[in-house]
């Protein structure tokens, strides 16, 4: 037998970019009570940013034509022409934002968009400014594009939004983007106008950052609070910002894979060239659907946001009925981020101890078949995500076994 062929396979060695880098924590923690589920363990997950809602008819409708039209070949590669006016319509109608069609590029969701521009636009040591909590999925894509992260803490205490001065203190000539997600995933926190102002005034004395504003989470907003985003505030950051936004959330469509972001033409020119070697186009069917969303009846959204509202406080007010738990109100997405300090270094019903807020949704899942994401995962502890995405039935059930497992602990 030849010897070279008898020799054994050398073992996989993962990209150095990668290597420090998991799969979605999120995503983890919901494969693994997915799976129990499965097994046939009663666990209620409250851990995906997934809408129960169903797709509404009318978009599922206008996904059909496309396909009995036969739309199943490629499009532009960064959307289609009719994709992209169904934007600039949003845009215009939404926020009073006009983009000019090159100005818009369209992926395959809000993450690739936000992919895109990073792969484009970072080289190895360019800092990226995250307030925290942040997505954990923010941190390592900017670390697999050779970023840096730079998490800035916002406390409980200042409402989870990143305070002014804490801005401008952490702007180095090595900060390349400052990211800011409002409604946010994981606290629900939300800037209005005015909260937005004092950080455009400090953006506006460091030419060099540029602005990543993630407004996935637009549409679901509650108590008559209205939207804000960073370029209708201050509009001499347009050269420099990528607005981003998708239709996964407001429109329950997170399966699609479709979301778009309008910024400056050589930045999105650079994204299209990043997406041009991955992905080449959004799906042609997904496309026609997400026209559909953005041009279509907009009355469902609203309905589904009071939905969302009534789910809001119904588990605000069971967690801060809870001994050892406290919850701030979030302004909008359907996200409760709650503190789990008053549980720590208390004892299970087993006899462990819980030192983190990993060990109390660790004992919520083993113990109570509730999943939940531990708020260090966002860069802030000791806090607990719920998401709240789901019917009120498997809420109160939720809410009454975690207040059940608090009262457990000694």
């Amino acid at each position: 037998m030849n010897a070279t062929l008898s020799r054994p396979a050398t073992a996989f060695r993962p990209a150095q970019r990668v290597r420090a880098i998991g799969v979605s924590e999120i995503l983890r923690i919901t494969d693994h009570a997915n799976a129990l589920k499965r097994a046939g363990r009663p666990v209620i997950v409250l851990g995906a940013g997934e809408p129960d809602f169903d797709t509404p008819e009318h978009i599922c409708a206008a996904a059909s034509r496309a396909l009995a039209r036969g739309e199943t070949r490629y499009t532009v590669l960064d959307g289609s022409p009719a994709m992209k006016a169904a934007v600039q319509l949003k845009f215009q109608r939404d926020n009073g934002l006009h983009f000019e069609l090159n100005e818009i590029s369209v992926g395959a969701g809000a993450k690739q968009v936000i992919f895109n521009a990073l792969m484009a636009s970072l080289d190895p040591g360019d800092e990226v400014i995250l307030p925290a909590p942040y997505w954990t999925s923010y941190a390592d894509m900017v670390q697999i594009c050779g970023g840096v992260p730079v998490v800035l803490p916002c406390s409980e205490a200042q409402g989870f939004r990143l305070d002014a001065a804490q801005l401008d203190a952490a702007i180095t000539p090595h900060t390349r983007w400052l990211f800011l997600n409002s409604p946010s995933n994981p606290s629900g926190a939300a800037y209005s106008a005015a909260q937005l102002k004092p950080i455009t005034k400090v953006l506006l004395r460091h030419p060099q950052v540029w602005v990543l504003a993630d407004d996935i989470y637009e549409h679901i907003l509650y108590d008559g609070l209205a939207f804000a985003t960073p370029v209708a505030v201050e509009p001499r950051l347009r050269e420099r910002t990528l607005t981003v936004n998708g239709v996964s959330k407001a429109y329950a469509m997170t399966g699609w894979r479709v979301g778009f972001g309008a910024g400056p033409v050589p930045l999105v020119q650079a994204m299209a060239v990043a997406q041009s070697q991955s992905t080449s186009c959004p799906s042609s069917i997904s496309q026609a659907a997400a026209i559909e969303a953005l041009t279509g009846p907009q009355a469902i959204v609203t309905e589904r946001c009071r939905s969302f509202q009534a789910r809001r406080d119904f588990v605000v007010a069971a967690l801060n009925a809870t001994p050892g738990l406290a919850c701030r109100r979030p302004e909008g997405a359907f996200y409760t981020f709650a503190s789990c300090a008053g549980v720590l270094g208390r004892h299970t019903p087993g006899g462990q101890q819980l030192l983190t807020d990993t060990d109390f949704c660790n004992y919520l899942l083993q113990d109570f078949d509730v999943a939940v994401v531990p708020g260090s995962v966002f860069g802030l502890a000791p806090y607990f995500r719920i998401s709240y995405a789901t019917s009120m039935g498997q809420l109160e059930e939720a809410c009454a076994r975690i207040q059940a497992a608090c009262e457990a602990l000694t």
